[in-house]
C-alpha cells in the first residue's frame, strides 16, 4: 500500500456509510421467529435480490417474486422493503469524513451494490450523496463487488488511475476485489480507524 500516492477515495455505503442490517430487517419484518436467521439468508443470499441489486427487477416484481419463491404475504413484502430502506441509519463520523477529506482537495466517489429504490431514499433522506464526485451503482450497471468490471467500470467512467485510488469497504472480498485491479484498500471497521488507516497511505486532512 505504501507504493500508492492517493488523489481518490471511493466508498462503499453499505455498514460504511450507512448502516446494513439484514438480520434486524428479517426481524423487524417478521418478528423473534424460529429460523430467523434461515429467512434472512433466504431474502438476502437470493436470485431474487441478486437480480434486484443488479437492476434486472424492480422492487416491486422482487415482493412478487418472494410472495411465490417464499411464500410471503403482501403486507409482509411491504414492511420488509420499508425496513430495508428505514434501518439504514447514518455510521458514526463517516459523512464527517468524507466531508474532510473531500475539503482537503481529494476527489471521493462512491461503488456500492444497491437497489434503485434504496439509493433514491438515502438520496431524499441524507445530504451526503452530493458530496461524492461519482457514483457506481451495481442496480445502474448490472454488476457486483467483487467483479472485476464493476471496478474497472469506476476507473473507466471517472478517469481514475487505480494506482492513486483507494477503496473503504467493509467486507474483505471487496476489498480484495479493488486490490486485484491495482487500487489500495482498506477493510472499514469504524470512520477512526479508516482515518487513521487512511493517513497512514499518505493522505492530509
Amino acid at each position: 500500500m505504501a507504493s500508492h500516492k492517493i488523489h481518490n477515495v471511493v466508498f462503499d455505503i453499505g455498514n460504511v456509510v450507512v448502516r446494513w442490517a439484514p438480520l434486524e430487517i428479517a426481524r423487524l419484518t417478521f418478528g423473534d421467529i424460529d429460523g430467523l436467521e434461515d429467512q434472512a439468508r433466504a431474502i438476502f443470499q437470493s436470485e431474487t435480490w441478486l437480480k434486484l441489486n443488479k437492476g434486472l427487477i424492480s422492487e416491486s416484481e422482487a415482493a412478487s417474486q418472494y410472495q411465490q419463491s417464499l411464500g410471503l404475504s403482501a403486507l409482509e413484502c411491504e414492511r420488509l422493503f420499508y425496513y430495508v430502506k428505514q434501518t439504514q441509519l447514518l455510521i458514526y463520523g463517516s459523512v464527517d469524513l468524507i466531508k474532510r477529506i473531500k475539503s482537503a482537495g481529494y476527489r471521493v466517489y462512491a461503488l456500492t451494490d444497491n437497489v434503485h429504490e434504496i439509493v433514491s431514499h438515502l438520496k431524499s433522506t441524507y445530504t451526503f450523496w452530493p458530496l461524492f464526485d461519482g457514483a457506481i451503482v451495481s442496480a445502474e450497471v448490472a454488476l457486483l463487488k467483487p467483479q472485476p468490471e464493476i471496478y474497472q467500470a469506476l476507473l473507466a467512467q471517472f478517469a481514475l488511475e487505480a494506482s492513486e485510488t483507494v477503496f473503504i469497504d467493509d467486507m474483505p472480498y471487496n476489498v480484495a476485489g479493488a486490490e486485484a485491479v491495482g487500487m489500495a484498500g482498506i477493510q472499514f471497521e469504524n470512520s477512526s480507524q479508516c482515518e487513521q488507516t487512511l493517513k497512514k497511505l499518505g493522505l492530509r486532512f
